[in-house]
């Protein structure tokens, strides 16, 4: 950052938004923090997102619950919550807070006005705010989201020492998934999503299911509690049995269980942000129009597919093939030449 504040100890960051949202920010969030080792690096953001932040405590300090804004739709507004949330983030009195939420458009006025005077870094579209602020940078409407912020990083002055997105596991997390009985060999399938109109249709999920069932491997539903609806759809409509754990597992729980897998299918999801931290192969249909944003980078040991360009059921399981199951045409060469 500008020299002048050089010395910060005590950094907020701000970004209300969900799960695969805040993976994305996190190679930006550990350049962060290895330019200020010893500064107090606080999240705010939804409160249903604390666990997340809590397994990263390496990066962060403290979290503090958002109330809720007019024109952000992730939770309901309330008057006097958010005047708490103000008083709280005023009292804070944060040397400078990192907005990494959006654009700018809302974010930025709200936390000028509730912050007590501290200093307002991150993106910003108003000519009139950038010019005033060398700490904003324009929004770059472009490319992986990851890398917006790590633009935005760049922006500060810190050195960009890693890209890559990471997801914290401990023991205690396949422990936990031990008892579970999920055992060896299998894949996992997230046919759940947020927003009902980025989920590919159950059918589908199901028929990729079996044919991936008919490779001899499990398949394993996953979700959460709220997607458990999906999940038995899905489930009615295979011919083979699946093990559900919609509603089974928390953060901890799933990454274990896709770290010990095959591999996963999914639409583009918060989970998907989880498989390309943890490394593990997987096939993602893009069911928002945005897989150059939101799709994993590394397209060696992951494969989006814009579902509304090529609506191609056979194109996904081509896809899948040659993801997961590579050796296989290795294995009939063998059979053929020998």
């Amino acid at each position: 950052m500008e020299g002048n504040i050089l010395q910060l100890k005590k950094i907020g960051i701000f970004r209300a938004l969900q799960l695969g949202d805040l993976l994305c920010a996190m190679p930006a969030i550990q350049n962060l923090r290895l330019a200020y080792p010893k500064a107090e690096i606080v999240f705010i953001g939804l409160p249903s997102t604390r666990k997340l932040i809590e397994r990263y405590s390496e990066l962060f300090d403290r979290f503090i619950d958002f109330s809720g804004y007019p024109g952000l739709p992730e939770m309901p507004f309330d008057e006097k919550t958010f005047s708490r949330f103000c008083k709280n983030l005023t009292d804070e009195a944060f040397d400078v807070i990192l907005q990494m939420h959006g654009n700018g458009t809302i974010v930025n006025e709200m936390l000028k006005a509730c912050s007590g005077g501290s200093r307002i870094a991150g993106f910003a579209l108003s000519s009139n705010e950038l010019a005033e602020n060398p700490l904003l940078m324009p929004y770059p409407n472009w490319g992986h989201e990851s890398l917006r912020h790590i633009a935005l990083m760049k922006h500060l002055g810190i050195a960009i020492a890693t890209r890559a997105v990471f997801y914290p596991l401990y023991q205690n997390d396949f422990e936990r998934l031990d008892t579970l009985g999920v055992g060896e060999h299998y894949i996992c399938i997230h046919c759940g999503s947020r927003g009902t109109w980025r989920q590919w249709p159950p059918d589908f999920f199901a028929k990729l299911a079996d044919y991936c069932a008919r490779h001899a491997f499990r398949i394993v539903l996953t979700g959460t509690s709220e997607e458990l609806e999906i999940t038995n759809q899905v489930a009615a409509l295979m011919k083979e049995k699946p093990l559900i754990l919609a509603g089974k597992t928390d953060l901890g729980m799933v990454g274990a269980l896709l770290k010990r897998s095959k591999g996963l299918i999914s639409n583009c999801t918060g989970i998907s942000h989880i498989a390309a931290a943890l490394r593990v192969k997987s096939v993602v249909i893009s069911m928002d129009g945005e897989p150059e944003r939101w799709g994993p980078i590394d397209t060696t040991r992951h494969k989006t597919i814009d579902w509304t360009k090529t609506p191609n059921y056979a194109l996904v399981e081509q896809v899948v093939k040659e993801m997961l199951f590579p050796e296989e045409d290795h294995q009939m060469q063998q059979i053929s030449f020998g």
